[in-house]
């Protein structure tokens, strides 16, 4: 792998880890708030931390992405893309975090890895045996960590398999993207569109206060300037040298950090069985990854 390859994959496995601590900020947060108004102020908090960003780059390296930034409708329009994809994951997970623990909801988040190949398979992608088995593999593992005795899933597990569909779109959406638009102005802007969304269903669904954002200070400065403005940065930035089913299976390491971040900040536990799903989770994820890709046969002269 060349240099830029190992460092798109370093800002993604960092990232991770930003998203799978920030589920303790989610579930914490929502004691004091409700999960429209957490997502609002967490994206825009995010989008506004960039902007200094964006504007002291356009000052200083005025060159820099402007053949990419060329076409501001272009941008704005892409931007609302990443955005509304954005908006749907976080809204389905944060609400399903209500009724389920950070720790499964980190790993069944995760599963989005077999929804990037799935849904790429519509518009030409191709993918490997191994992530068809690393899915049953995956599947068998949701069912040991989720599936209750009447053989379905708990109404937050069900949220969060939904918000993995929205984000396996959000992946390909920025796999698509980034290396077409400035990154930093295309994350800014996608911030801003998933606030002001999740902004308009606050307001239709919920009680909004400042003493509210007051007092969930912590989770949202968390939530906000490192998961958001931070990691989902850091994904565009990475994107733009890595293959969007390979960005998948290392940003799907989420999973792992949020049953740790559980564990430490929330004392959440996990039977036997559940510890059992979330290996063969993470089991499937890997193969997926690491099965050898198939060698182009080689033809006569």
């Amino acid at each position: 792998m060349n240099n830029k390859v190992v460092l798109a994959n370093v800002l993604m496995l960092l990232a991770a880890a930003i998203w799978g601590f920030a589920f303790v900020a989610q579930r914490v947060g929502m004691e004091t708030m409700g999960p429209h108004l957490f997502n609002s102020v967490r994206f825009l908090m995010g989008g506004i931390a960039l902007l200094p960003v964006v504007y002291w780059l356009h000052i200083k390296r005025p060159e820099r992405g402007a053949a990419k930034s060329a076409n501001q409708t272009h941008l704005l329009l892409a931007g609302l893309l990443a955005g509304s994809f954005l908006c749907a994951g976080a809204t389905l997970q944060q609400v399903g975090l209500q009724y389920t623990t950070a720790g499964k909801a980190g790993f069944i988040t995760g599963l989005y890895i077999f929804f990037v190949p799935a849904i790429g398979l519509l518009f030409g992608m191709r993918t490997s045996m191994g992530t068809w088995i690393g899915a049953a593999i995956a599947v068998w593992g949701l069912y040991l960590l989720s599936i209750r005795d009447n053989f379905t899933l708990s109404y937050g597990d069900t949220l969060q398999v939904l918000c993995a569909v929205a984000f396996a779109g959000h992946v390909l959406v920025i796999g698509y993207l980034a290396s077409r638009f400035d990154t930093i102005k295309l994350s800014a802007i996608q911030f801003i569109v998933a606030g002001l969304l999740a902004l308009v269903l606050a307001i239709m669904t919920e009680a909004i206060s400042w003493q509210m954002i007051a007092d969930t200070a912590l989770p949202l400065a968390y939530a906000g300037l490192m998961s958001t403005g931070l990691a989902y940065t850091l994904q565009v930035v990475a994107q733009q040298h890595a293959h969007s089913s390979h960005a998948a299976i290392i940003l799907s390491s989420e999973g792992v950090f949020a049953v740790l971040g559980g564990w430490l900040f929330l004392s959440e536990t996990l039977p036997a069985q559940g510890l059992i799903g979330c290996a063969l989770i993470l089991a499937g994820m890997l193969l997926s990854q690491l099965w050898p890709a198939k060698k182009p046969q080689a033809t006569a002269a």
